[in-house]
């Protein structure tokens, strides 16, 4: 049994350093399969660290850098927004400056309105006191005068009385005279039939003796007489013209010649064209527009004609009305400024153009009322002044052209000893009507009479514009002296211009005025129309003939032609004796 039992024990033993070699070399493996493990989790954690803080490196750069971003921003934000802050808080104390300075204002302004009502409420109590007087002393003053006048006709009636006791006696010894001529006319009729049998048959041996009937003879006496008188009325009515235009042509040059003298004023004439000028030729490409619709809206807006021609960097406005043509100026100065071109906004600025040329008459004709120095003008006689800025009449300017006769009338005014004011209102409104003419009836002279009459103006005012070109009968020396004026700043030199059309028909029209006459040979319009050589037949026209034929020529051309100045008419009358010695 023991021996056995024996091999077992061994096999035992083996068997168990067997396991424990086994278990050994699993121990050994698990050994390094554990360091293995660990070296390989090792790494893989280094990498993974290392990739963490790469990671985390790289996102604190981007937070840095936008952090620095951010803080950029915020220091350029908390900057504009303290220039903001500083610019709004000057703003602030500019406006609440100007605020104390207008409450400052405002409260002198009062005290001024409560020192000025103070003063007037004194003034009109004192004015009332001396209105009591007055009324007092010119009650006493009345009642004294009614009492003289009570007497006065109680005196008148006791005279009447005596007087009519002297009629009674006149009376009686009229009936008395009428008797007495009752037989003495009886007396002449018996007489007056004798002497006119007596004629009858004295004009009965006269027919005989001379051959002609009565009425021949009559007519013979007559056209005699007539032709006598004629010379004799043409020879005084000479020496008296010559007397006269020698005083008066002397006073009233010296009075002309001196307001001329004294007045400076600019020689230009105003044309129908006004030109704009453009930055480069390529704005008139947008002034055209697509297919033309620029230029059509714009012409059928401001109704003024928009020339584009060859002239470089420039277009040229034409219109006959003047106000609309200024307007269309300013409408493209606009356009052209701003850039943008289009028919809505033609329109936008077109109507604000209107305003700026309303604005600019009415400070045109408050600028010629300053400077003529006329107040208390009604304000539609001013606005419709301003209206002549733009109007021309023979390429003068209207509104200058008053300016000019005002000067000019309220100068020859106090050199005559007239009111200067009046004369120089009257002088200053005459043309009035032209800025009219074309919504009135009537010429502009009798237009402009209705329109001051209308708003206030003085009568004789009046009648210095409705007669200033004769067509009312002119009845006042102010009115005379508008004419002047009107004249004088018409006919200077360069005020006026016209066409040459007219001036050739108006040349031949006074040649044929005075070729018509009789007993004229040749006839020569010189000096551009404002002189008339009128060269005469010797023996067909003597020395009071041609004066008459003078009058006369002047006379037709005053009432057919219309001219700037004056036309001198010279009639020459020249007698050549010629013989030949042999």
């Amino acid at each position: 049994m023991v021996a056995l039992a024996m091999p077992d024990a061994a096999s035992m033993g083996l068997v168990l350093i067997g396991v424990l070699i086994v278990a050994l070399l699993a121990w050994i493996g698990l050994s390094l399969s554990r360091r293995k493990v660990a070296d390989m989790t090792a790494t893989a954690k280094a990498k993974s660290d290392l990739e963490l803080a790469t990671a985390r490196a790289e996102a604190a750069s981007q937070v840095d850098q936008i952090r620095r971003q951010a803080e950029d921003d915020a220091s350029a934000i908390r900057a504009r927004a303290e220039e903001e802050a500083f610019t709004i808080r000057g703003r602030a104390e500019e406006v609440e400056r100007l605020s104390i300075e207008a409450r400052r204002e405002a409260e002198h302004r009062a005290e001024d309105v409560r020192r000025e009502a103070e003063d007037v409420r004194r003034e009109a109590e004192q004015r009332a006191i001396d209105v009591r007087r007055e009324a007092e002393a010119e009650a006493q003053s009345i009642r004294e005068d009614l009492r003289e006048q009570r007497l006065e006709i109680e005196r008148r009636e006791n005279r009447l009385t005596e007087r009519e006791e002297r009629l009674d006696e006149q009376h009686r010894g009229i009936e008395e005279r009428q008797n007495e001529i009752t037989t003495q006319l009886a007396e002449l009729d018996q007489k007056r039939a004798e002497i006119r049998n007596l004629e009858e048959e004295r004009r009965r041996i006269l027919e005989g003796v001379a051959n002609l009937t009565a009425e021949q003879a009559k007519a013979e006496l007559v056209a005699e007489i007539e032709a006598e008188a004629k010379r004799h009325a043409h020879t005084i009515v000479r020496d008296i013209e010559r007397q006269a235009q020698d005083e008066g042509e002397t006073r009233a040059r010296k009075i002309i010649t001196g307001a001329v003298q004294r007045l400076a004023s600019e020689q230009t004439s105003e044309s129908v064209v006004s030109v704009v000028h453009l930055p480069s030729d390529d704005m008139k490409g947008r002034i055209i527009g697509r297919e033309g619709r620029n230029i059509r809206s714009f012409e059928q807006t401001t109704g003024v004609n928009l020339i584009i021609d060859d002239t470089p960097e420039a277009v040229l406005l034409s219109c006959f009305d003047p106000v609309r043509r200024e307007t269309a100026r300013l409408t493209l100065d606009s356009l052209v400024l701003d850039g943008r071109i289009h028919p809505s906004r033609i329109e936008e600025v077109y109507e604000r153009s209107r305003g700026e040329v309303a604005e600019l008459c009415q400070r045109a004709a408050e600028d010629a009322m300053a400077e003529v120095g006329i107040t208390e003008l009604h304000p539609e006689l001013i606005r419709t002044m301003g209206l002549l800025r733009y109007r021309t009449s023979y390429g003068q300017n209207v509104l200058k052209h008053l300016i000019e006769s005002a000067h000019l009338a309220g100068m020859m005014a106090a050199e005559l000893g007239l009111d200067v004011k009046r004369c120089k209102r009257g002088a200053f409104l005459h043309d009035i009507g032209k800025a009219l003419t074309h919504e009135s009836e009537g010429s502009h002279a009798i237009v402009g009479a209705e329109l001051a009459r209308k708003y206030g103006e003085d009568d004789d005012v009046v009648h210095c514009i409705e007669a200033h070109h004769n067509e009312v009968e002119v009845r006042t020396v102010e009115a005379v002296l508008t004419q002047a004026a009107d004249a004088v700043s018409g006919g200077r030199p360069g005020a006026r211009r016209e066409s040459l059309e007219a001036y050739v028909q108006r040349l031949e029209r006074l040649e044929e005025i005075a070729m018509f006459h009789d007993g004229v040979e040749k006839v020569f319009a010189m000096q551009a129309g404002r002189e008339i050589r009128v060269m005469v037949m010797p023996d067909a026209v003597d020395d009071i003939a041609a004066q008459v034929m003078a009058r006369d020529i002047a006379k037709q051309v005053e009432e057919e032609l219309t001219y700037p100045g004056q036309i001198r008419v010279t009639v020459v009358r020249e007698s050549r004796a010629t013989e030949v010695a042999k």
